[in-house]
């Protein structure tokens, strides 16, 4: 796959991933069982087994009986077998996390985003901060699979290239996968923040989960994840997910794509902390638009709404009506079965969407008489986008995609 550039991340051919990522979903199978799941020949289970415990990727974890028969035993991954390193760039936070084949996150750092407009220094500050997380975790850089980066869009991702995102001024074409391959020898997979979101809840469901849902992405922006038939979906030039002109509301304020009310303008951060300031519910007191000033003034209207101001309560449920309307759109075009919402800003405004947006949008949807839709928040939590851009690397290195058949040497 051309997004993972010429060093691409690999623990072994096709079966092997296939064995690898169902000892991963159900987080204990035997050989037998990974025989009935995969479909593989049981010698040819046996043979993968045993190259991945001579490789120390998996272990044996201890013997189970269903009842009859003798006792199975049981395989589970090396969480320090292997690691992957996460780079989430928002245009307020900058986020680095190193992470576990398991899923844990062993280290990790988070910083405001520079406010030069010279993506340089921000580019040196992540070259900083990667080599200070991996420092900090003490693994050994052999173990290191590759590290991922996830970034507000759009983006060129064949090429690596931060094309030119509205909230982050100044960035033109900056080939942000190629600077920091240079400055860490890693293998560097560069994907949109909303993306990598949907690949982390993706990779870390239970077995059995919804194979078709969307991520609402929160923060400095709005953007939605896609996961269609358990495959992440990324458009014909890996931009999709943007919603941001998606109209709520009719009479709202003018856009910059010439129409009105598109969510961008209405329920995004800098947006709504303006109409609080235009109705007198938050002081005019912010000295720019910088994101961490923004944020602080979300965070103080948030506050006020839960502790009684009608005024700031008004203007939150404003906004989880206009969310709801363009969730309904998504729901309503691809019929997922569950929306996850997450991202920087969902500690802030997350009781909130979680209480008032499901019956919104099960009023606005098609087939609520056909099937249910489950609607949480990540427990992945604020990191979810350094999770999801580690587990872009995990994912490419331990998912089996029917383009990489190899023919089997078992």
């Amino acid at each position: 796959m051309a997004r993972r550039g010429a060093n691409q991340p690999s623990v072994g051919g096709y079966n092997e991933a296939v064995v690898l990522d169902q000892i991963r979903r159900s987080r204990g199978h035997s050989r037998v069982e990974l025989a009935d799941a995969t479909g593989l020949s049981a010698q040819t289970v046996s043979n993968i087994v045993q190259r991945l415990l001579d490789a120390g990727i998996v272990e044996e974890a201890g013997r189970t009986s269903s009842g009859r028969g003798k006792p199975r035993t049981t395989l589970r991954l090396v969480g320090s077998s292997r690691y992957a390193v996460g780079v989430h760039l928002d245009p307020g936070l900058i986020t680095v996390v190193v992470l576990s084949i398991d899923g844990e996150v062993v280290a990790r750092h988070a910083r405001a985003t520079p406010r030069a407009q010279d993506p340089a220094d921000t580019v040196a500050v992540l070259i900083e901060d990667i080599h200070a997380v991996l420092s900090q975790s003490g693994i050994d850089r052999s173990r290191i699979v590759g590290l991922g980066i996830a970034a507000p869009g759009p983006i060129d991702a064949d090429r690596g290239i931060v094309v030119d995102p509205p909230n982050l001024l100044g960035w033109d074409r900056v080939p942000l996968r190629d600077a920091i391959a240079e400055a860490t020898g890693l293998a560097v997979v560069l994907d949109k923040d909303v993306t990598a979101a949907a690949v982390a809840e993706k990779w870390v469901a239970a077995p059995g989960g919804a194979p078709n849902f969307a991520f609402l992405y929160l923060g400095t922006g709005l953007g939605v994840g896609l996961v269609v038939g358990d495959e992440v979906v990324r458009g014909g030039s890996g931009n999709a997910g943007e919603i941001g002109h998606i109209v709520v509301d009719p009479e709202g304020p003018s856009c910059a794509c010439g129409l009105r009310g598109c969510i961008a303008v209405t329920c995004a951060p800098l947006p709504l902390v303006e109409e609080a300031e235009r109705r007198g519910v938050l002081e005019a007191d912010r000295e720019s638009d910088d994101p961490t000033r923004v944020d602080a003034a979300l965070t103080r209207l948030v506050r006020m709404a839960e502790d009684g101001d009608e005024r700031a309560r008004d203007l939150l449920q404003r906004c989880t009506v206009h969310v709801a309307r363009a969730l309904a759109v998504v729901s309503n075009l691809l019929d997922v079965d569950r929306i996850v919402m997450g991202g920087p800003l969902w500690d802030r405004v997350g009781p909130t969407f979680t209480e008032a947006i499901p019956p919104l949008l099960d009023e606005m949807r098609v087939a609520r008489g056909v099937h249910p839709l489950s609607i949480a928040g990540t427990a992945l939590g604020s990191d979810v986008g350094a999770i999801g851009a580690a587990c872009l690397i995990l994912d490419e290195a331990l998912t089996p995609r029917p383009t990489s058949l190899l023919v089997p040497s078992a």
